[in-house]
């Protein structure tokens, strides 16, 4: 930490020179932060000067390049450069600004086409990348696209659902009152149904004029009569045999004889009933 505050105190001196450094709160956090700046301003610094040595030792070997030829414009031809027209002189300074531009190690026809060659192999990759660039971007907008229309679909589902989960809810918490209400009434029925069967045994009713037995001989009831119907059909069917007078009147005799068994038995099973029922009336209202 010490050794960052000195640097960080030198930086800021070497930054402003002779005038003051302005007043700020030296703490841990300010600290880092010039410390950071402090480096990367020094990098760049080294980067600069490399630059500016790089560029200074291009110069010099343009200026070398220069007077070589001078030179050779001095021995071959017997011109120098005062000597130039001024036309000549500006092509001269479009000649060497080309190889300045290209960065070419000469001026030679040679190194200007091998700097054109490079500079259009990247123009070409250049170009490429971009197409290459366009086409990914246009996958990238077409994704973008569904993932915004699945966005949206997303929503609207997310919409219906929450609707939905609201409609469930009220159904739920109606069912719920309900349930209570039904549980409430079940106790209630099964007291009063208690209560009734309590009353029932002090009445000391006979079983067979329960609800159950009445039920039960109300089916018994149901099935004599269907038992009926076939002996009636088969009764119907005697009555129309004419060949036998004396035998269809023998089996007539016996299917009336069956048939009035059944009502007998029928007749007297609703009597009970009719019986009953007036009774277990009259030992309510008592």
């Amino acid at each position: 930490m010490c050794e960052k505050t000195i640097k960080v105190t030198q930086w800021l001196s070497n930054i402003f020179g002779d005038q003051p450094i302005p007043h700020y709160e030296v703490n841990t956090r300010t600290t880092e932060i010039l410390y950071q700046l402090a480096e990367c301003s020094e990098a760049r610094c080294r980067d600069v000067v490399l630059l500016t040595e790089d560029l200074e030792q291009k110069a010099a070997e343009y200026g070398t390049e220069g007077s070589y030829l001078q030179e050779l414009l001095l021995e071959g031809v017997g011109l120098s450069t005062s000597s130039l027209s001024k036309t000549a002189s500006s092509y001269l300074n479009a000649l060497e600004g080309s190889a300045m531009a290209l960065n070419t190690k000469d001026t030679s026809l040679a190194s200007y086409v091998a700097a054109m060659n490079d500079l259009t192999a990247d123009i070409l990759a250049t170009e490429k990348k971009n197409q290459e660039m366009d086409h990914e971007l246009t996958i990238l907008r077409k994704k973008l696209t569904s993932a915004l229309v699945l966005r949206k679909s997303l929503q609207e589902d997310l919409s219906k659902t929450e609707e939905n989960q609201v409609v469930e809810k009220a159904r739920a918490e109606n069912r719920l009152q309900n349930m209570d209400f039904f549980k409430a009434k079940s106790e209630d029925l099964k007291f009063r149904i208690k209560a009734a069967e309590n009353q029932l045994s002090a009445s000391r009713m006979e079983p067979s004029l329960s609800h159950q037995a009445l039920l039960d001989l109300s089916e018994k009831l149901a099935k004599l009569k269907q038992e009926t119907i076939p002996m009636k059909k088969k009764l119907e069917s005697f009555l129309d045999l004419t060949p036998n007078p004396s035998l269809a009147q023998v089996k007539i005799e016996e299917a009336k004889r069956e048939l009035a068994a059944i009502d007998a038995e029928l007749t007297m099973k609703v009597d009970m009933m009719e019986i009953a029922m007036p009774d277990q009336h009259a030992r309510h209202m008592i």
